[in-house]
């Protein structure tokens, strides 16, 4: 069985895919190989393992961090293949946080259709999680690299930081925007960062190279969420296609309702006291939660800080040569931002 990367071997890139697609068709003969880590690895004697395992892993994405370490690694023009190992761990580590945040979560969905913790449970869900992180790190030690090591099993425990930073602050009005920032740096910028780092260790660049790449990924990471937890908002079109208000729902206070608390007046902080601290929730607050963070403007600035860690990120690639696997990777900054429309 083979995973779907959403593109053809050999297929030249064109105006009409995606950056992110484009960078898929770009990186197809990698990928593949990265898919090919991925089932082996997956296997197990316990059969429920690899079940579990493939129903998110096939369930789709974009799988933007792997393809990070590739698209790098050639920018580099790296000539080994450690990080193809890399990259596999890093889609593990991605698909073992999934896992766990989703029954954390107590989420229904993923990816368009059933959480693996709503069709097998709680239990096989974490546990199985579990198993890819070790997974994780079996290919980590493979790819021979100590300081590789290092970076991704540190961006593995950040991760875990900021799940429980986010845990602990849910349902809080109170939480600051430096409080939030801290949170999506950790739990997802993280991981960016390391999936474009370790490239440029296992290619023996400098420090300043190396940690331009850690930049790179970490802004592209910090506009990624701050789009996300736009779009859990509706982004800035009506017709996205996706649910929308699960942060809403769980109490989650991401930027856009930051900005909304900090404009708000007497009684629309008594409406977000009730439906984020209180959880008391009925039919029409989401809608009305939509039209309060509307009014302040809050997906509007929430879009603009997304563009600025863009910007970033494309400047963090400025020193090295150009060449079209860097051309890529800024388009994919880019694109990042874009999908908010």
């Amino acid at each position: 069985m083979s995973l779907d990367t959403s593109v053809k071997a050999g297929k030249a890139p064109t105006a009409e895919l995606n950056a992110a697609e484009r960078l898929a068709d770009m990186a197809t003969a990698d990928m593949r190989r990265v898919d090919a880590l991925i089932l082996d690895r997956m296997g197990s004697p316990v059969p429920l393992i690899p079940k579990l395992a493939r129903y998110l892993v096939e369930a789709g994405g974009k799988r933007i961090r792997p393809l990070i370490t590739l698209a790098t690694a050639r920018m580099l023009d790296y000539q080994g293949d450690a990080q193809l190992k890399l990259a596999a761990a890093v889609e593990f580590i991605h698909t073992a946080t999934l896992l766990h945040d989703d029954v954390v979560d107590e989420s229904d969905l993923r990816r368009g259709r059933k959480s693996a913790n709503i069709v097998w449970g709680n239990a096989p869900s974490v546990l199985v999680g579990d198993f890819l992180f070790a997974r994780a790190f079996m290919l980590m030690v493979d790819a021979e690299s100590l300081p590789a090591l290092h970076s991704l099993s540190r961006a593995a425990s950040v991760i875990a930081e900021g799940e429980v930073r986010q845990l602990a602050a849910t349902g809080d009005v109170n939480v600051s925007e430096a409080s939030y920032r801290a949170i999506i740096e950790a739990k997802t910028a993280a991981l960016f960062a390391a999936a474009a780092e370790v490239s440029g260790i296992v290619a023996n660049r400098t420090e300043d190279e190396i940690a331009a790449l850690d930049r790179y990924g970490r802004e592209i990471g910090l506009a990624f969420q701050l789009v996300d937890d736009m779009l859990d908002y509706g982004g800035l079109s009506a017709t996205l296609g996706k649910k929308t208000g699960d942060d809403f729902r769980e109490g989650k206070v991401t930027l856009p309702v930051t900005i909304a608390i900090a404009a708000a007046n007497d009684e629309e902080r008594a409406f977000w006291t009730r439906v984020i601290a209180d959880k008391d929730q009925k039919d029409a607050d989401f809608e009305h939660a939509l039209d309060l963070i509307t009014k302040h403007g809050a997906l509007q600035a929430t879009l603009e800080a997304a563009r600025t860690h863009a910007a970033n990120a494309r400047e963090a690639l400025s020193g090295f040569p150009d060449n079209v696997w860097k051309t890529a990777l800024t388009d994919l900054a880019d694109f990042v931002v874009e999908r908010a429309h």
